[in-house]
């Protein structure tokens, strides 16, 4: 028996529990290395970022401030530049022109073709009235005709 006490079952019983005890640590210790460095890593990003974006934006506005004024710079592209956007807003007001001539000229056409049908739809009606009255008007004739008739026989019976 050792001068501890314990038996050698003992000792690596305890052996083994102080060693995974050890290696718990170590994996706890680690863990909290790689959160901290996460941390660290993302609130790097995270102030980057914040930098990064407004100085992009401002570099973007330089350029297109930049692409704005250049062709002004000499006389020449001036009035190059001055030619080409006149070209471009009498395109545009061409198109414009034409979209516009072809747009009233499809409403008129609509509008006459509902005139039109408007115009054939009462003549039908008028001509079916017509028609509708000129026969009650012939057939209460009759019955007037027939009915005098019949009233004047019935008096040169009478008399």
């Amino acid at each position: 028996m050792p001068a501890n006490g314990t038996t050698t079952t003992q000792r690596k019983a305890s052996t083994s529990t102080s060693s995974s005890t050890r290696g718990d640590t170590a994996r706890i210790r680690e863990g909290l290395t790689k959160v901290r460095n996460g941390s660290v890593s993302y609130a790097r990003q995270t102030a980057e970022r914040s930098v990064d974006v407004p100085v992009g934006a401002a570099l973007l506005f330089a350029d297109r401030v930049t692409e704005a004024v250049e062709p002004f710079t000499s006389r020449e592209t001036a009035e190059r530049e001055l030619k080409s956007l006149r070209t471009r807003v009498e395109r545009e007001l061409n198109r414009l022109e034409r979209r516009g001539a072809s747009a009233r000229r499809k409403a008129r056409t609509r509008a006459r073709q509902s005139r039109n049908r408007a115009e054939r739809e009462l003549k039908q009606r008028r001509r079916k009235v017509q028609t509708t009255v000129k026969q009650r008007r012939t057939k209460a004739e009759d019955g007037l005709k027939r009915a005098q008739t019949a009233v004047q026989e019935r008096v040169s019976t009478l008399v």
